[in-house]
């Protein structure tokens, strides 16, 4: 099997196990929160902690990759992924089950961004569109097969056992990891930076563990708001450090290339908007409609099989069309398509929601393809690394804050509608607003100029696209 296809299909092998789980627990979450006496809105403290764990330690995942080899660190950060996996499972409280997330996000911090790294090192740029692909159709039998399976052991066994499920994946993952994964390390690996190091770690914790916890869960709302503050505080810190050292954890000169702006920062805001939306649908049918956790993963997975099927058009689509003109025209239909699920009610038959929901999976996808693509466009290979730890930070931060913002918008609408439990009308405010949000970066993406990133996407060029 050539490089560019083995060496893709393996990383999506680590792709699929992070996947399948954030979509398991998503599906399990009204469970989880029954059986350990929380609320479902607090159980969002279980999906932010992931996230904030991945995003404190994904900036120094190249530094270490660099300095340690790739495979290394790979392969041990499947072990320590399924061992938060085990300690999920075993957990009783709402606090052991974040600490057990955050342990998670520490595996899937080195797994994910290093396996990128190793694709992107793998493979010459002209390849990158077709090597995602690869990568993320076999990642995305996560999203697919997690709704239904997670609803599916809910159901008919107990929650604890969706953690279990990634045991036997990552077994299979860390054997093909080693024995096929090249150990790629960089001859002059800068000095580690420390300093930096911490700031940027205190500052995003604190500052999105204030944010996640407003709405009175876990902390109080005065102390959530002087953990934002604080942690604000630090990360402006962090920026005059970061322009005074030579080689920062975190380098954000990179944010002055156009078209890695386009796929970090704006692509952020529109991850922060649609990254809500897998926390709001099974909440949506299960404590809106009074679906069970089965029926919910079945409308839900649909969404995934919708972004499965326009993989296979997508090198196409941007060799056709562009990067300009698919972010710009595609990211506003993703938008309004998330403000229609408000519309959903009890009595909807559950084909037209699982048509809509498989046309949004269509329109993400391409959306979150595109954004993938265009950020690597113009990165060169020394900088690779460190652009992949910026990226994969910021896609992670972005969706941390959308399940924030999202909960917080479910929970404020309850309230002002004077609901003593979360009900159907209570979604769509929050449905509207997070599509508002993701509906900003479209505008950015106008700007660009036409011929951003036409080394990836061969766009108005007249040879046949490279599929594989």
């Amino acid at each position: 099997m050539q490089r560019s296809v083995l060496i893709p299909l393996i990383v999506a092998c680590a792709l699929f196990m992070e996947n399948m789980d954030s979509t398991v627990i998503a599906t399990s979450l009204p469970a989880i929160a029954h059986d350990i006496g929380e609320s479902p809105l607090a159980l969002k403290l279980a999906l932010t902690s992931y996230l904030v764990s991945l995003a404190v330690f994904i900036p120094i995942s190249g530094w270490v990759a660099d300095r340690f080899g790739s495979r290394s660190v790979f392969a041990s950060a499947i072990v320590v992924f399924m061992a938060g996996s085990l300690l999920c499972a075993v957990s009783t409280s709402l606090a052991a089950f974040v600490v057990s997330r955050f342990v998670q996000g520490l595996g899937g911090a080195m797994m994910v961004p290093v396996g990128r790294l190793v694709l992107m090192r793998s493979v010459p740029k002209r390849d990158y569109v077709a090597a995602l692909n690869y990568l993320t159709i076999p990642a995305l039998l996560g999203p697919v097969t997690g709704p239904a399976l997670g609803g599916a052991i809910t159901l008919y066994l107990h929650w604890r056992y969706i953690f279990i499920v990634n045991i036997p994946i990552g077994i299979l993952g860390l054997f093909l990891v080693l024995r096929h994964i090249p150990d790629i390390h960089e001859e002059n690996v800068p000095a580690f930076d420390l300093t930096g190091f911490a700031m940027s770690s205190i500052g995003l914790s604190v500052a999105m563990l204030g944010f996640s916890a407003l709405g009175g869960h876990l902390l109080p709302l005065g102390i959530a708001g002087a953990c934002i503050a604080g942690g604000l505080i630090v990360l402006v810190a962090y920026v005059r450090h970061a322009r005074r050292t030579a080689h920062p954890v975190i380098d954000l000169r990179l944010l002055r290339i156009r078209t890695f702006w386009n796929g970090v920062v704006a692509g952020g805001v529109f991850r922060a908007g649609l990254g809500a939306t897998p926390f709001l649908l099974p909440l949506f049918f299960q404590l809106g409609f009074g679906l069970d956790p089965l029926q919910s993963g079945l409308l839900t997975c649909t969404s995934a099989i919708g972004a499965m099927f326009i993989k296979t058009f997508t090198v196409r689509i941007l060799r056709r069309f562009g990067f300009r003109s698919v972010l710009s025209i595609n990211g506003l239909a993703a938008s309004a398509i998330v403000a229609a699920f408000g519309l959903f009610t009890a009595s909807t038959p559950h084909v037209v929601i699982a048509t809509v929901l498989l046309l949004s999976g269509c329109l993400r996808s391409l959306q979150f393809t595109g954004l993938n693509a265009i950020t690597f466009a113009d990165i060169a290979q020394p900088a690779m690394s460190q652009a992949a730890s910026v990226s994969s930070m910021a896609q992670r931060l972005s969706q941390s804050i959308g399940i924030a913002i999202g909960a917080y918008l479910l929970q404020l609408s309850s309230a002002l509608q004077g609901h003593a439990k979360i009900v159907a009308s209570d979604f769509w405010p929050a449905f509207l607003g997070i599509a508002l949000i993701s509906a900003i970066a479209p505008i950015a993406h106008r700007r660009l100029p036409a011929e951003a990133g036409i080394e990836v996407s061969g766009h108005g060029s007249r040879a046949a696209p490279r599929e594989r």
